[in-house]
């Protein structure tokens, strides 16, 4: 409604390696530069070129950035059913949690955890996000670290309403709204060092769900985009919509965005070294 013409929109899902397949086609030359593509990606994928990681064929310096709708801090969880409550019950024996792909933050986070804090995650992977969250339920998993909690209210509000998971920890700088008396794993962790390797690390929770365009679409085209997602942010019936479905707001605009990730981008190689070898457990 916000873009000149009020242009119609497709939905084209591209799966595969959580999200890689799709960022990677965005940066590649097959994606159009005529204004006509805008890609919604994961916020895990934005860290990944910083690692090395030989399948992510992109450079986020590169998109051009529109924004997000929010921030998108993580959660560890168990089912209710399971004896785990804590996140210090954790480290005392294995605990099977689900997973997407290896790149995705159910992957990233309980192994970051392992090494942070002494966890005895198991991670499974080779589910899908509706899988992951229907595997805790069957009892295949006992539960499930690195989703978003303010996805989770809108995609199984019955998990919280009802009580259905204890939420072991919480990353970001400060609790979440119905959170306050969990603990931040930014202080559960005491060494310096580990401190800001987290930083480095969770930086794309900072992006939440991101918007982009790609690399070499024309600046007006950009910036026309850029205006309507701003616009959209503050439009009453958008938010309407978003408290319907239970969706938190908290927009970043694409120039944030843009300084994020060159301030990411900028972080000095041995501290990129270092987060890389957490991050790779």
């Amino acid at each position: 409604d916000h873009l000149p013409g009020k242009p119609s929109v497709v939905n084209q899902n591209m799966p595969g390696a959580s999200g890689m397949i799709a960022i990677n086609w965005s940066a590649s030359d097959a994606a159009p530069k005529d204004g006509s593509v805008l890609i919604a990606t994961y916020n895990s994928l934005l860290i990944e070129p910083l690692f090395n990681n030989p399948q992510a064929k992109y450079d986020p310096r590169k998109f051009e950035w529109i924004g997000s709708i929010g921030k998108q801090q993580q959660i560890c969880m168990s089912w209710h059913t399971s004896p785990i409550k804590t996140i210090e019950q954790a480290k005392e024996r294995e605990v099977v949690v689900s997973a997407t792909g290896a790149t995705g933050n159910t992957a990233t986070i309980p192994k970051m955890l392992n090494v942070l804090l002494g966890t005895k995650f198991k991670v499974v992977t080779g589910y899908t996000t509706t899988e992951s969250r229907l595997a805790v339920e069957r009892g295949e998993a006992e539960g499930a670290c690195g989703h978003s909690y303010s996805t989770l209210k809108a995609s199984n509000p019955d998990w919280i309403i009802n009580k259905r998971i204890n939420v072991l920890m919480q990353t970001g700088a400060t609790a979440q709204q119905g959170l306050e008396n969990v603990p931040l794993l930014v202080n559960l962790v005491t060494d310096p060092d580990n401190k800001k390797m987290l930083g480095l690390l969770s930086y794309p929770e900072e992006m939440g769900r991101p918007f982009l365009m790609p690399a070499g679409t024309p600046k007006p085209y950009v910036d026309a985009m850029r205006k309507a997602f701003d616009e959209t942010m503050k439009d009453p019936a958008f938010i309407a919509d978003a408290e319907r479905a239970r969706l938190e707001i908290e927009p970043v605009t694409g120039v944030a965005m843009e300084k994020m990730i060159k301030a990411a981008f900028e972080t000095p190689k041995a501290l990129i070294e270092r987060a890389s070898q957490f991050k790779g457990e």
